[in-house]
């Protein structure tokens, strides 16, 4: 599993790899929308001297698959991705969340997709320009900071006005599908004990209620692998992925660093940096100062669930004992839910 402070979403070795004929169709589209994206000349802009990606581009003509995952396939070749939605997306929703993505007042918050559509074995299929992401092997520099200002102006922004109607943030319907994902998985311990906090949360936080409260512009999955330099390797901070994007507590986009962090698996320091930058940004999904786990219990406890019921399933879905990192999501779970082991 990725450690907290990188908590970058990886392949999940339960899930099996995308067809060939999936992944060749999505390199053909991302190739024809590379060149296209090319100028007239038919040379991409140079990357800075001495300029280094934080993933090698692929050779010339070939491809590589950056996510392989049960919500998402994705392919880049060149300076371009396709990616492959779920089958079951809502195609509306997806539509509006794209056009969000391209409004003129989140450009330098949000990347903004390239404008191609299309389908590949009935599911829906985007193009991006490629972002260079957050090295996993420098926890010292993740951009902190910067992530909490683009969380904090994201929830600035005057959502009434953007493209519409904005469906709601998925948060809550993700942490729904993790629990879900139990059905499969033979009683335990540990099925228990995420069951258990699960139940303890109110309605709007597993989606079984619609949220009543003041709502913002919300990433609704954000973690540092949602952030990318655009161009890459070396130009601003964008946030990526709007599948979860739409109206909702903004406190969920701080859900994950806060549970990590109330765990004791995130530095307090990284924490503390993290929530004061947000608040010197402007950040409205918590008070600008005192205490802010009013605010944060909910969505915290909830990502809590989420991240242990994945863990729980994917480790019985490999027929194997939970490994250290996992049993300490586990306990983690038990300890923000306040049960007793």
């Amino acid at each position: 599993m990725p450690t907290p402070e990188l908590a970058t979403q990886t392949a999940d070795a339960a899930t099996p790899r995308p067809p060939a004929a999936l992944v060749a169709r999505l390199a053909a589209i991302a190739s024809a929308a590379d060149a296209a994206a090319r100028t007239p000349a038919g040379v991409t802009h140079p990357a800075p001297p001495g300029a280094r990606s934080a993933q090698a581009a692929p050779p010339d003509g070939g491809h590589v698959v950056l996510a392989e995952r049960s919500d998402a396939t994705v392919v880049r070749v060149g300076d371009t991705v396709a990616k492959a939605h779920p089958a079951d997306t809502v195609a509306a929703d997806l539509a509006v969340r794209l056009e969000v993505a391209t409004h003129p007042s989140l450009r330098s918050i949000l990347l903004p997709p390239h404008p191609v559509r299309t389908q590949v074995q009935g599911r829906p299929v985007t193009v991006w320009p490629y972002g260079a992401p957050v090295d996993a092997g420098d926890a010292g520099a993740a951009p902190w900071e910067e992530a909490a200002g683009l969380l904090a102006r994201l929830h600035a922004a005057p959502y009434d006005a953007l493209p519409g109607p904005l469906p709601a943030m998925r948060g809550p319907a993700k942490a729904a599908a993790a629990v879900a994902r139990l059905d499969g998985v033979p009683d335990s311990a540990a099925t228990a004990t995420v069951r258990r906090a699960w139940r303890l949360l109110p309605g709007w936080a597993t989606g079984a209620e619609p949220y009543e409260g003041r709502r913002a512009l919300c990433h609704g999955d954000w973690h540092l692998g949602q952030l990318v330099r655009h161009p890459a390797p070396g130009g601003r901070w964008l946030l990526i992925d709007v599948d979860d994007l739409g109206a909702g507590d903004p406190a969920w986009d701080l859900a994950r660093p806060a549970m990590w962090f109330a765990a004791g698996l995130l530095a307090p320091r990284t924490w503390t940096r993290f929530l004061a930058a947000y608040r010197a940004a402007g950040g409205t999904a918590v008070p600008p100062e005192g205490d802010p786990w009013d605010r944060l219990d909910v969505p915290a406890r909830a990502l809590a669930v989420q991240t242990a019921a994945v863990a729980v399933a994917k480790a019985a879905g490999q027929g194997r004992d939970l490994d250290e990192a996992e049993a300490g999501v586990l306990a983690a779970c038990a300890r923000i839910a306040g049960l007793s082991r």
